[in-house]
């Protein structure tokens, strides 16, 4: 199972995009998604995440107060409102499946948001450029 991340693109600074994740034959309603970035020469860092037990939420310092992760079951999809853009956003985004020894979980971890070896089922990620 791969996630699918979308919705990236071009966008000047302080501008908004939204980025949708989605899954074939995966039901992400039952799973903490997390959405992480990976700039050029730079280590994969997470962004925020999102639990399924409660719909509690965990964001990078970076990113809180611009950035909304939300989920809605009924599509099957977890979104990840931009807003306030800045040129360090600038990154591939991939969003993946949160893991506690292999195996899916419900929870975001309490400490915040763990690292990327915590998660799986990466896919193709989406390009996100903040540029004038």
């Amino acid at each position: 199972v791969q996630l699918q991340a979308s919705g990236g693109g071009l966008v000047q600074p302080g501008g908004s995009l939204r980025l949708s994740c989605t899954a074939s034959g995966f039901t992400l309603d039952s799973y903490a998604i997390g959405w992480f970035r990976q700039a050029p020469g730079k280590e994969r860092e997470g962004v925020s995440c999102i639990s399924a037990s409660d719909g509690s939420t965990y964001y990078a310092e970076s990113v809180e107060g611009r950035f909304t992760i939300s989920r809605d079951n009924a599509k099957r999809a977890v979104y990840l409102q931009m807003n306030s853009l800045k040129s360090e956003d600038t990154a591939v985004y991939y969003c993946g499946v949160r893991r506690v020894f292999g195996t899916p979980t419900m929870y975001c971890s309490i400490n915040g948001i763990s690292g990327p070896s915590d998660f799986g089922s990466w896919g193709q990620g989406t390009q996100v450029t903040v540029s004038s």
